[in-house]
């Protein structure tokens, strides 16, 4: 998206509740959250899914517009990355993978890339009654240039979105 720092903190006010959200915590120089959410799919078909972002990242909360831009190289060291013409971003790097079960990035998108945030993101997959529950975790931390509070419900709001979209029923 042209405009995606802009678009984060526009959408500080809107919270979303995918199963459960939370910001854990927040201090002058990071932050942390959780989110959990359950889908129908199988574990398998979730990993599936998963591995596959531009299948259910929000194209709002992309630099080019387009979801169909987003790749992932399923690899450690591997880009999550967004090509479109004249342009390119890796929004994060693979820096675990536990196949159908774990997945953990250094990903600090938008405007966390942009103050020079470290920012880990943990994604597991686990069975549950009703299908498989994903969790994320996620943790920022940078220097002490932004209003991270701020941020962290931006964040927070995007990854609301990212859970829905990617518990949603196939």
């Amino acid at each position: 998206m042209k405009h995606l720092g802009m678009a984060w903190l526009v959408c500080t006010g809107f919270l979303a509740a995918p199963g459960h959200a939370e910001v854990v915590s927040t201090s002058g120089n990071h932050f942390a959250l959780r989110h959990e959410g359950v889908t129908a799919l199988n574990a398998k078909d979730a990993w599936q899914r998963l591995i596959r972002p531009a299948s259910w990242w929000d194209a709002s909360h992309t630099y080019s517009g387009d979801s169909a831009n987003l790749s992932l190289d399923l690899d450690v060291g591997g880009l999550w990355r967004e090509d479109w013409a004249g342009g390119s971003v890796a929004h994060g790097r693979i820096l675990f993978i536990d196949e159908g079960r774990a997945l953990r990035l250094e990903a600090p998108f938008g405007p966390l890339q942009g103050i020079g945030a470290y920012v880990v993101w943990t994604i597991t997959l686990e069975a549950a009654e009703e299908g498989t529950r994903i969790v994320f975790e996620e943790s920022a931390i940078g220097p002490p240039v932004a209003d991270y509070e701020e941020l962290a419900r931006a964040v927070d709001f995007v990854k609301s979105e990212a859970m829905r979209a990617l518990t949603a029923a196939q």
